[in-house]
């Protein structure tokens, strides 16, 4: 029975050894519904998602179960893969409605859940639920790694302490799916599993609560000598963010299956940016067009959204003490600033009609069109009408029309994109 159940999730879990000839799957975060559309939008092969609850992003917006029959049809139309996070631990007393959840999940036709708690797994085992182990549980041997394909999961995400060299290791010794972490904000802690913030403000990491205490700017008091120091310059507990653009092909070789992009947190244009960058990279390796000076350009791209510097993590070697964001906020090359609202789109001519609410505008301007249903678009502005008049600058209570070649709605947020000095 067991066996057969086993063959059974496998056989919805599609289970594929990496070849020369599948490219690898490329995962984006989905904090709400415009992060989803921008991530589909800009080539992701899979999205991952929590719900109102049991997910290590409590403070992202989240979907709810009512939103799982519309999320899971508007990707299956894109050929997007779902999978929802139930990764955080789990009471007693959440057994029952964990188990409702895993259930209407299969139902709306989730393909897969990730988690780190074995009853989530032993559920999804029960109902026949494909499911993941998440880097909470801090796989770092194919040993582990056979461990959990017996009890029935059909990819390990590992642990983000492992170097390349390990990977490799782990991924001759084992056929489950491996999935690795390749952009975004690492973790003091080992995989993420942090007390701090629960000790200092009743806000478990464990469950999804985290107030990232460890990115701030702290002060130590020597009570002997009655004087105190600020550590303000080297921010000891807060590591720059994970980047591996530049060594992507290496990743690629390794036989890893799925990279993921962290960031269900970070903002819509975040998500855009970085799926598209990591998706022109792992199609250029693809068609052998991956070269040094492509890998810089996108880096450029990458700097330009929320980050607190770069590092590449755990890959070559142990991140060293160069390796702290050395900021408490982003170190991102641009911003965007509110400038207005849709009014409205002209479809047959492709022209966005805009109020102009806050700043000015002008010509040769780069901006972010953002909306739940829209996603992120951004464009430059090469002419536009003010007031019905061509016109170079616009200010606030303006209304401008200017060609805008993809479809946008009422409503819609417009934003100004500019260079950080």
């Amino acid at each position: 029975m067991k066996t057969q159940k086993r063959k059974n999730l496998n056989k919805l879990a599609d289970i594929q050894l990496p070849t020369s000839n599948r490219r690898t799957e490329l995962m984006a975060p989905a904090g709400d519904w415009t992060m989803l559309r921008a991530a589909v939008n800009n080539g992701a092969d899979a999205i991952y998602f929590g719900l109102d609850k049991l997910n290590m992003r409590a403070k992202a917006k989240n979907f709810t179960v009512d939103d799982l029959q519309e999320l899971t049809s508007f990707c299956k139309e894109n050929n997007v893969k779902t999978y929802l996070t139930l990764n955080t631990i789990v009471f007693e007393e959440e057994l029952n409605e964990l188990e409702e959840i895993i259930i209407a999940a299969k139902e709306k036709g989730v393909d897969r859940i990730i988690c780190s708690d074995l009853a989530v797994a032993d559920l999804c085992y029960k109902h026949e639920m494909p499911f993941c182990i998440s880097t909470q549980s801090s796989i770092s041997n194919s040993l582990a790694a056979d461990v959990y394909k017996r009890m029935g999961a059909v990819r390990i995400v590992l642990a983000r302490e492992c170097s390349l060299e390990e990977i490799k290791k782990i991924r001759a010794k084992t056929d489950l799916e491996i999935e690795t972490f390749v952009h975004g904000a690492m973790c003091i802690a080992v995989s993420g599993r942090c007390f701090m913030s629960h000790h200092l403000f009743g806000k478990s990491a464990n469950r999804g609560e985290c107030v990232q205490p460890c990115r701030r700017e702290y002060e130590v008091y020597d009570s002997a000598a009655r004087k105190s120091l600020i550590l303000g310059e080297d921010y000891v507990m807060s590591p720059q963010d994970l980047c591996t653009i530049e060594f992507i092909d290496q990743l690629i070789e390794a036989g890893i299956d799925s990279f993921k992009i962290e960031g269900r947190k970070r903002a819509p244009e975040y998500v855009a940016k970085v799926v598209s960058s990591y998706r022109q990279a792992i199609d250029l390796y693809f068609e052998g067009k991956l070269t040094t000076e492509k890998k810089k350009e996108l880096l450029t791209e990458l700097e330009k959204v929320y980050n607190r510097g770069f590092s590449s993590g755990f890959y070559f070697n142990i991140p060293s003490s160069a390796e702290y964001a050395g900021v408490e906020g982003s170190k991102a090359t641009t911003r965007k600033s509110y400038v207005g609202k849709v009014l409205n789109y002209f479809k047959e001519i492709e022209v966005a009609h805009i109020l102009i609410e806050s700043g000015q505008i002008k010509t040769n301007d780069e901006l972010l069109i953002m909306g739940e249903t829209t996603g992120v678009l951004e464009l430059k502005l090469e002419t536009m009408k003010v007031n019905d008049n061509e016109d170079h600058t616009a200010k606030r209570g303006d209304e401008i029309t200017f060609r805008v070649p993809a479809l946008v709605r009422r409503n819609d947020r417009v934003y100004l994109i500019e260079q950080i000095k």
